[in-house]
């Protein structure tokens, strides 16, 4: 059974993917699952393939969601990205990178921050 944040959650990596969509990325995978851990959205453009992190949350209470991403996080995404290159071969020789994209709401749920973060280094 799911939870409450699952619907929010999912909007909001629909919500990034039509961001990017809109960038120009071309969007190859989302919610990839292996056994180190997920990739939210999988895109490609130019000569770069990007491993993007989707973030959200409610205020700024507890940080904004660009401040959700730890070092630990970045390893295991890190780790899936190394685990997709290996099942996706044809993508092997493409530069990489791993973006966030961050969306904090206001309590109604409307958006009162977005951020894209490319090439995300985590202190």
């Amino acid at each position: 059974m799911g939870t409450a944040k699952q619907p929010r959650g999912q909007a909001a990596e629909l919500f990034a993917a039509g961001t990017l969509r809109d960038k120009g990325y071309r969007i190859i995978a989302t919610n990839y699952r292996a056994a180190p851990g997920e990739l939210d959205v999988v895109a490609t453009i130019d000569n770069l393939i990007v491993f993007v992190e989707v973030k959200e949350r409610t205020g700024d209470r507890f940080g904004g969601a660009e401040e959700a991403v730890d070092a630990r996080k970045l390893e295991r995404i890190l780790a899936t990205a190394e685990h997709f290159i290996a099942e996706h071969p044809e993508h092997a020789e493409r530069i990489w990178r791993i973006d966030l994209i961050a969306i904090t709401l206001r309590r109604d749920g409307t958006i009162l921050r977005r951020q894209h973060i490319e090439n995300l280094i985590v202190d």
